[in-house]
C-alpha cells in the first residue's frame, strides 16, 4: 500500500502499545516508519525499537502519516481536531461509528476494529470492518496488523462490531465475573480465599486451553459431561435450571447497546 509513515494517536496507552509492539516485532511495520503521540511525548516500552519517533503533537504526527491509528478513550475524541483526508484511518475505539469518524476527520478510508486486553499476550480476537472506500491494500494491511496480536476476523456490519464489543471486547472482564462468583462461593463453604483464587485461576487456565485445542464445539463438550451423568452433570443441570443463559445474554445485550449509543450517551453506561 506504499506505507511510509504510521502514526498512533494514544500510542502510549495500553491498547495502542499492545497492538503496536507485536506489529513491530513481526515486521508488519518498520520502526523508522512509526510515530507515537502521547501526553508526555516519551513513553516506555519502545526501547527495542529506538527509531520509533515520539511526540506530544497529534498535528505533527498526522502531517507526516499515511496511516493514522486512533487509540484514545471515546470521551477524549472531541479534543482531537485533525483533517485526515487522503489517509487511512484505523480506529480501535468503541462507540465511534464509521460515519462519525468520517465526519470528524474528513476521512473516507476507514477501518474500525475492537481488540481486547489479551492483545498484549498476542491472544486477542479482533473483529474489524472497512468503509466502502477502503482499498484492498488497506484491508490487507489491517489484517496483518491485527493478526500480529492474536486472531483477526473481518466482519460486515457495525451492528456486528457493537455486539463483538461485548462478546470479545470485554477481554477478561466477564470471565473474571464468573470466576469471582466461584471464588466467593468457595469462601462461603469454608475454603481460604487465597486457595480458592489459585484453584479457580488454574481451572480457567486449564479449561481454556482444553477448549481452545478441542475439535469439539463447546455445546458438544457440555453434552459429553451431561451424558456421563456424574457430578459435573449435576452442576450443569442446576445451572440450566437457574436459567444461567439469560443473565449472560442480558449482559452482552447491554454492552452492545452501550457500544451502539455512542460516547455522548451516558444513560446506558
Amino acid at each position: 500500500m506504499g506505507l511510509t509513515q504510521f502514526g498512533v494517536i494514544g500510542g502510549g496507552g495500553w491498547l495502542g502499545k499492545a497492538l503496536l509492539l507485536p506489529a513491530l516485532a513481526d515486521g508488519v511495520i518498520a520502526e523508522e516508519a512509526v510515530t507515537v503521540s502521547s501526553r508526555s511525548g516519551a513513553v516506555p516500552g519502545f526501547e527495542p525499537w529506538p527509531r520509533v519517533s515520539q511526540t506530544k503533537s497529534n498535528t505533527a504526527l498526522a502531517a507526516d502519516a499515511d496511516v493514522v491509528m486512533l487509540s484514545v478513550r471515546p470521551q477524549d475524541l472531541d479534543a482531537i481536531a485533525l483533517d485526515l483526508s487522503g489517509k487511512l484511518v484505523i480506529s480501535v475505539m468503541a462507540m465511534v461509528s464509521l460515519a462519525d469518524l468520517a465526519d470528524r476527520f474528513n476521512a473516507r478510508r476507514i477501518i474500525r476494529a475492537m481488540p481486547n486486553a489479551a492483545a498484549e499476550r498476542r491472544l486477542s480476537f479482533t473483529p474489524w470492518l472497512a468503509s466502502p472506500d477502503a482499498t484492498d491494500a488497506d484491508c490487507a494491511f489491517a489484517e496483518r496488523l491485527f493478526q500480529a496480536s492474536g486472531k483477526a476476523q473481518r466482519i460486515a456490519t457495525e451492528a456486528e462490531l457493537d455486539y463483538f464489543t461485548g462478546l470479545t471486547g470485554s477481554g477478561p472482564a466477564f470471565l473474571a465475573a464468573f470466576a469471582d462468583a466461584m471464588i466467593c462461593d468457595a469462601v462461603t463453604k469454608g475454603i481460604e480465599r487465597g486457595i480458592a483464587e489459585r484453584a479457580v485461576r488454574q481451572l480457567f487456565l486449564g479449561g481454556s486451553s482444553l477448549l481452545f485445542e478441542s475439535e469439539q464445539t463447546p455445546a458438544e463438550i457440555v453434552q459429553i459431561f451431561l451424558d456421563y451423568a456424574g457430578t459435573t452433570a449435576s452442576g450443569l443441570k442446576a445451572m440450566a435450571a437457574a436459567d444461567i443463559r439469560t443473565p449472560i445474554a442480558r449482559g452482552l445485550a447491554a454492552a452492545a447497546a452501550r457500544a451502539a449509543a455512542g460516547p455522548g450517551d451516558r444513560d446506558l453506561g
